[in-house]
Formats: structure tokens, sequence, C-alpha cells
């Protein structure tokens, strides 16, 4: 045996199969995929090497799990966008030169790239990249990685007048090189990984719009040009994306909003929803349907200060945390006290909790809020009701002992599922968010924490995946994300494992063995934000929402002037049974009426005219229906009483308009 053969290292490669694979030498993620097949080697597009996604010229170390990423794979499609990124920004400073590339991600449908470029960019340049971009495709040339050094680096980018990327690679902490992939001629910087070529990245995309954005997201600086794109694995999961977004702008929760009367918004409260008489009376429905759910699950209702002392922000560790995004004021110019719209209910809860000594036996104690709070959000991030300054949060904190938390989360998601599944949302998507990088709290207590929140998960069977470093600040938690109508997912409800903030305020019980314990505190939400919820279910019923929640129940319209009095007799029917009723006794042709009741989504019209009245009868028109259902008064009324009935099995009672 040579000496050689007596130092090769020998690699062993584990397969998701189950099976092993032995190397004398070390290998790429290519050579692994030529040793299984020919076939498997052509569609390899990259490389997990123990979960972590690399490009197939990675060399693997011994003993290491890995699988071949091939396009049929999920995790395809962030290495498409992300690769289509860089095709687009060649395409750009080719066709465009002078202009300067800063940061180009992939995103969850697609990607973009922000550009820095004196004159904006048009439709018609969008054809132009696209095009350009198609060619690069075209010529499949590869990805290549290439370590350089540091200061290399920023001066050839400078020299170039890629401010902003030297920029960024001085930012680059300096344990952690400085990567930079190349296509051709063209190179960026870049962590990777990559594709093996442009070629993989496919035809499956399109150019999307324009838009600003700040570099680096902040208000102070330049504005760049960033252009959205999208991207997938073939031309029929692009077709159905493309397909979704036109449903989705039939479903815009602003423009059916203005339709069916229920909100507004402006610019001199920019952040903040105007909500008319119709939405409100959607809101005021909503929670108390909440309120009642809250109710029959124990929980006790309070209400807490909009204004409190940046002291108690500071304590409870918010201030470091969320401090930028407060809305801030002083009571007197000469007093040096800084006063603090809430931006969350938590440390307020706990205020209220520590009034008076509380047992072991007090617990659990299930505290609620619709809390009005209020954040800073960047004027760029809003989107109609969906992202706001102003909202309401349908808040609750469980204060309860460390053997009750199981439980506890237990009953917490039988509750949420129940009340996912009322509103109309079967698929939900449950998601573990674990410690992110700036928190509070130490490592030991995350490891508490943490081991509760998965026991307690597993305890329910719901199944989970991970969402690592996506935890708050002070807790692990759980992400409830609903999938709507149109395939679409929203993040709404949260449980949150918090062992801090009770240690931060001071939060105390007495337990059985007469000595003073932590309680652990559950931060809870199932709808969220009313106001982004209430958004979501305009945009999943596309306005046409269940007839328990509807604004206005039912229009009783007339054909002719001579069934007024009758109309008014329905009217007043219908609404002592309960239902949000309204009449319309315009002198106006009856199909005009239907038209204009159907583009505010009411969902059912009674029509009567000189025979119902002599009948005491009605004609009952259902919205998107053609037919008429022809009725007695009082079979009317009994029947529309019982549909209205709301999943608690009862009408809402609200005020009819």
């Amino acid at each position: 045996m040579s000496s050689l053969e007596q130092t090769s290292p020998e690699t062993i490669i584990h397969l998701p199969d189950g099976s092993t694979r032995r190397f004398d030498r070390p290998v790429t993620g290519t050579a692994i995929a030529e040793s299984i097949g020919k076939r498997l080697a052509k569609d390899a597009l990259a490389i997990k090497i123990d979960g972590v996604l690399s490009d197939l010229q990675t060399l693997v170390p011994s003993d290491a799990k890995v699988e071949i990423v091939t396009r049929d794979n999920p995790a395809a499609l962030e290495l498409i966008r992300h690769d289509a990124a860089h095709v687009m920004a060649e395409a750009v400073q080719t066709l465009y030169p002078g202009t300067q590339v800063t940061i180009g991600p992939a995103i969850a449908t697609g990607f973009y790239y922000d550009f820095a470029r004196d004159e904006p960019f048009s439709v018609t340049d969008l054809e132009r990249i696209d095009a350009k971009m198609r060619e690069i495709i075209a010529a499949d040339r590869p990805f290549t990685r290439e370590v350089w050094d540091r200061d290399d680096a920023i001066t050839l980018f400078e020299r170039m007048g890629e401010h902003y990327k030297a920029e960024l690679i001085g930012a680059i902490p300096a344990d952690q090189p400085i990567s930079i992939y190349r296509q051709g001629e063209w190179f960026d910087l870049c962590r990777g990984p990559h594709l093996p070529s442009t070629g993989r990245v496919g035809g499956a995309f399109k150019l999307m719009k324009v838009a600003g954005a700040y570099w680096r997201g902040d208000h102070r600086n330049a504005m760049l040009q960033r252009i959205y794109g999208t991207a997938w694995r073939d031309d029929k999961e692009l077709k159905a994306h493309l397909t979704q977004l036109e449903e989705a702008e039939k479903r815009d929760h602003r423009r059916l909003g203005r339709e069916m009367d229920l909100f507004h918004l402006q610019e001199e409260a920019t952040g903040s929803v105007f909500w008319h008489p119709y939405g409100w009376t959607l809101w005021r429905t909503l929670e108390n349907y909440m309120r009642r759910r809250l109710a029959a699950s124990d929980y006790i209702e309070v209400r807490t200060p909009q204004l409190i002392d940046r002291s108690l922000w500071i304590a409870s560790g918010h201030w470091d945390k969320f401090g930028d995004n407060m809305f801030t004021t002083k009571a007197d110019a000469e007093e040096d006290k800084v006063f603090a719209l809430k931006p969350m209910n938590c440390p307020a809860h706990v205020q209220i909790y520590r009034q008076g000594i509380k047992s072991y036996r007090d617990l659990p104690i299930r505290m609620a809020e619709f809390g009005a709070c209020h954040r800073n959000e960047p004027s760029g991030s809003l989107h109609g009701i969906m992202r706001v300054r102003a909202f309401t949060q349908d808040d609750a904190h469980i204060f309860c002992a460390p053997e009750q938390v199981t439980e506890e989360s237990k009953r917490f998601c039988d509750l949420l599922l129940s009340v996912y599944k009322d509103l109309g949302f079967e698929q939900v998507i449950v998601k573990f968010s674990d410690r992110p990088a700036k928190r509070a709290g130490s490592d030991e207590t995350w490891d508490r924490a943490e081991a509760a929140l998965k026991e307690a998960i597993e305890a329910t069977g719901l199944p989970y995946e991970m969402n690592p470093g996506e935890g708050a600040f002070y807790g692990p938690k759980l992400e409830f994300t609903l999938r709507d109508a149109i395939g679409r997912d929203w993040q709404c409800g949260t449980l949150q494992m918090d062992f801090v903030l009770p240690e931060r305020l001071e939060a105390e019980y007495i337990g059985a063995d007469g000595q003073r314990h932590r309680p652990v505190m559950l931060h809870r939400a199932i709808l969220g934000s009313m106001e982004r919820f209430i958004g979501v279910l305009i945009e999943h019923y596309a306005g046409k929402l269940p007839l328990w929640l509807a604004p206005v129940q039912v229009v009783v319209a007339t054909i002719t002037q001579e069934a007024d009095a009758y109309a008014g007799q329905v009217h007043q029917a219908l609404c002592q049974a309960g239902l949000r009723c309204e009449r319309d006794l315009r002198n106006e042709k009856i199909n005009l009426k239907v038209r204009e009741h159907s583009l505010r989504k009411v969902p059912l019209l009674i029509v009567v005219g000189q025979r119902e009245s002599q009948e005491r009868t009605v004609a009952l028109r259902r919205l998107g229906g053609k037919d008429q259902e022809i009725l007695a008064l009082g079979d009317a009324v009994h029947k529309l009483r019982i549909e209205a009935e709301s999943p608690l099995g009862d009408l809402t009672q609200e005020t009819a308009f």
C-alpha cells in the first residue's frame, strides 16, 4: 500500500433512502450525483449537505447527510428565483450602462433587484430587459464562485462605479469571506448558492412592475428603483400564479371596501382606517362573535391605557427592540417624562396581574383585550387595511404554572381551529419559530421555553414545520397560517411561550409549597390584527360574506310605488326577526336596483310588487343567482332567520341601517 493510499481520507455519504456511498477522495455534489446515475447527474441543480443548500461544486465533508436537489424539489424554486435576479441585473447593466446594482434577493413568489439609475424604468424597458434575460439564459453560461480579497474587491467595485456594492462589502464581518459569483464576464457579490448555469433558470418567469425603494430600507437614504419579477419551475406553475394574481386583483379588499361602502383611508390619517357604518357593523359582528367564544373559554376581558410611560417599556425590554417604531409624546414640555402609544398589550396585562397576591389556585388566568395599538410602520409598507399604523388586536395572555402549559396550549389550539372553521378556513399551517439572533433572556431560559412549546404542540397532534430564527424576542412561538380560497397564505394567529417578561416585570404567584414562583406567560392571538383579518375575510370571500357576517343581510326592493307600504311591512318583519335589513323604495327600474345591490354584495334581495302585496308573498333573489324563489311572507322570514344564525347558533343582534 502506497503512502498516498494510507493517508487518503475516506468520504462517507449518507443518502435520503438510508444507503451510504464511500469515496476514496473528497467529492463534490456533481460527483455524488454521477455515481448514482446519469439521469440524476443531468437533472441535479444543487445539493443539500446536512440540510444546508449548497452549490453542486461544493466539496462534501465525510459522514455528511446529502440530498441531490432537482427541479421538482421545493428548494429549487429559491435557486431559480435567486439566479433570475442575477440574470436580470446583468441584463439591466448590459442595456443601461452606468446603472448601479445593489441588492437582489429571492422572495415568496419571485425576486427583485434594486437599481440606482437617474432615469426611471418604463414598461417598454421591462420588455427589453425580459428579452435580454432570455438571451442570457439561452447562452447557458456557468455560475462559478470565487473568493476575493476584501480590499481588492472594494477597490474594484469603486473603480467600476459600484459604490453600493463597495459599501456592502465593507459591512461584511471580517471573519466572513468575500464571495463573488460569475456568469460569463458579468459578476456580482453573493453568498450563493447558485444553479450550475444560467440556462437552468428556464423561461417560466415574468417581470411584473417597478417600484421605489430606499437604500437599506431607510427613508433618509437614496431612493432606488426596484424591479419585481416572478419565476417558477415551469410554465404551468407560472400560468397558475398569474391566474391567481388576476383573481386576487378582483378580490382586492381596497376596491371591494369602496364598492361595499365599508371603509376608506386618507392622507390626513395615514395608516389609520375610517370605518363607515356598514364596515363597523361587520367589525362589531366579528368582535361580538369572538367575545362570546372567549367568554365560553373562561377568559376575562380587560382594558388598558393607550399612553404608558417610557419606563415600563424600558423595563419590559420593548424600548430597545421596538423604540424606533413607537409613537411618543411629552405631557409637559418642561417635564422629562416621555409617554408612548402602546404598540402591544403584554406589559400592561402584567400590571393588572400584579394587582394583589396570586395563588397557584388562581391559575390559569386568561386575560383578554381588544387592544388598540399603534406602530410607526414605514409608509412604503402600508397596504390598505392589511398593514396599518393603528390597529386592534384580539389579544390575550394566559398566566399559568409550568405544569399547566401543555394543557393551556392544547385548549388554545382547539379554540383557534374552531374559530377558523366557523369563519370558513379549513387549511391551517403551523410553524414553530425558535430563538432569533437578537433576543432577551439566557440560553438556558430559551432552552426551557422551546422545550415546553415543543412538548405542547406535539401533544396537540398537529403537524408543524420549523421556522428557524423567527421567534419573538422574548420567547419561541407557534405561527398559524391560513390558506384562502385562491391558495394564498395569511399568517394570523400566534402562541408565544414567554419565561422572560414575568421575570423582567416581577410577576409572581404563591405555589403549593408556600414559596414565590414566576408564572409562564402565553401570549396568544387568533385573528391577530382585526383590521387585517377583516381584509383577509373580504378577499377570501370576494366580498360575498357569509350571511351571518354580512353588514346588510337583506334588502327589500319595490317594483312599483304601489308596493311601498307592503315593503315597509316586510322590512319590519325581517328586522323584528333579527336580520339586518334595508328598504329600497326609489323610483328606479328593478334591474338597476338588482345591479347596485349586487355590486354592494348584499346576500339577499327581496323583490315586492303589486302582485306580492296582494298575495302577501315575496320574491327572493340570492347574490350571484339568476332565479328567484316565491315564498309566503311568514315562511320567508322563518327561513331567513334560520339561515342568518351565527355559528354559535343564534342571530348576532346588530343595528339595522
